[in-house]
């Protein structure tokens, strides 16, 4: 009995609730990782100039795509054109309120203390969108030649971080 009602809650929630919010419910989702991104931002321009660039350039480089991504979320979910644009303008202000977050949260002094949890949680989260939610799709590619385009990407976006290490360096 309890594994029918894991089951029946389950189907509940992907049949029936998830389908009447999938656009509203990708809004809170995009608030939430937007302020963990200005978190990433603001956390890391206290540590420093390099790492802070080299932080808003990796999170540029993943939200462009994502932003795209989550637009044709809210068309597909009956928004019309302005106010998808209207709601992801206004998600992006978490990624603002993450920011001021972290740069007033404590003084310069402890931002050390501050960025000691901050970047830690924020590289978790990159690494989860990375390996949990992009790495499978892209093993389901059946084309050898389009798995080595995705394969000489990945290592273009790499090498991209280690060029902005190298030119903010010192």
């Amino acid at each position: 009995m309890l594994s029918f009602a894991v089951g029946s809650l389950l189907g509940d929630v992907f049949l029936h609730l998830l389908p009447e919010v999938s656009g509203y419910l990708n809004l809170l989702a995009n608030v939430v990782d937007n302020f963990t991104h200005g978190l990433a931002v603001g956390a890391s321009f206290c540590i420093s100039i390099k790492v802070g660039l080299a932080t808003t350039l990796a999170i540029l480089l993943h939200e462009v795509p994502h932003e795209v991504g989550d637009f044709a979320i809210l068309l597909r979910s009956g928004f019309d054109w302005w106010k998808a644009a209207k709601a992801q303008f206004l998600t992006a202000s978490g990624g603002v309120f993450g920011a001021v977050t972290a740069l007033t949260a404590e003084s310069s002094q402890a931002a050390g203390e501050l960025t000691a949890w901050i970047l830690p949680f924020t590289s978790g989260g990159f690494m989860y969108i990375a390996l949990v939610t992009v790495v499978p799709d892209l093993l389901e590619e059946k084309h050898g030649w389009e798995s080595a385009k995705q394969v000489a990407c990945i290592c273009l976006g790499i090498l991209s971080m280690i060029l902005v290490t190298i030119l903010f360096e010192g």
